[in-house]
């Protein structure tokens, strides 16, 4: 069994994705920093852009709103997230990010635990249509046994 080294990994290392809407940047991953458990990013949510909808089969989310503020809808139910409040989304709940306000939001997001399996990770239930293409996460990598292959949990 090898033993897990403490990585930091600054935000400017990271790649934007914008493939389902705002700038997402996964820091803490198994591909990055050898997670186990769950994975760890940032989300920045310019006023006008959302996150398409989307539910994890497998992995709670757990986010927390460093800045701005955002509406998000929970199985189509809108609720006001603003800076300082976290909020746990429990498995299957569909879910959606909007920034209405007039000011960046920035919101840091863990999902766990890891799905075993990709087809696990993140289902999309609505195009975004701001979107672009961009990176894919990688799960795994030459430490855990297997090869690295892109994840649906943040495409």
């Amino acid at each position: 069994m090898s033993k897990q080294h403490p990585r930091i990994v600054d935000l400017s290392e990271t790649e934007p994705n914008r493939r389902r809407g705002g700038d997402l940047r996964t820091l803490l991953t198994p591909a990055t920093v050898g997670s186990t458990s769950g994975f760890m990013g940032l989300a920045v949510i310019k006023p006008g852009e959302r996150i398409g909808e989307h539910y994890h089969p497998y992995s709670e989310e757990f986010v927390y709103v460093v800045s701005g503020a955002l509406e998000v809808d929970l199985d189509g139910e809108p609720f006001a997230l603003r800076a300082e409040q976290a909020l746990m989304i429990p498995v299957d709940m569909r879910h959606r990010f909007r920034n209405v306000g007039d000011q960046e939001a920035r919101m840091v997001f863990h999902l766990g635990p890891l799905a075993p399996h990709p087809s696990l990770g993140h289902v999309d239930t609505e195009e975004t249509e701001s979107a672009v293409a961009g990176p894919q996460l990688k799960v795994g990598g030459p430490e855990h046994g297997r090869p690295a292959e892109p994840s649906e949990a943040i495409k």
